[in-house]
């Protein structure tokens, strides 16, 4: 008489499949939430204090994290053309912005003005 197989054999690969199949949905679902940009990415923490009070923080928003910096500090290596890839603001916008500053000598530590 012939052993009888177990259905385990197909099923748990079956049910492996179903599970990460399922896990890449959710990641992927989050993902591309996060990366829309109309988004709201503000968020509330909630703490309990030691007198049995919940204290609510809300977290800063997307917009106000997203505030231009008016300047940046010169680091070892940069040039100008790197500071207005870093920043996001035009290399002629940085040279209006700084008329008195040479492309050519600009030292570690100093700082530039992004916006007026």
């Amino acid at each position: 008489m012939p052993r009888r197989r177990s259905p385990a054999r197909w099923l748990v690969p079956i049910v492996l499949l179903a599970c990460v199949f399922a896990v890449y949905s959710i990641v992927n679902a989050n993902l591309l939430s996060s990366d829309d940009p109309g988004a709201s990415s503000s968020t509330s923490k909630t703490a309990t204090t030691g007198k049995g009070r919940t204290v609510s923080k809300r977290l800063k928003s997307s917009k106000r994290r997203s505030r231009r910096r008016r300047t940046y500090t010169v680091k070892a290596g940069d040039t100008l053309s790197s500071i207005a890839v870093k920043t996001g603001v035009s290399l002629q916008r940085i040279q209006q912005l700084n008329p008195k500053l040479d492309s050519n000598s600009i030292q570690t530590g100093e700082r530039v003005k992004l916006s007026p």
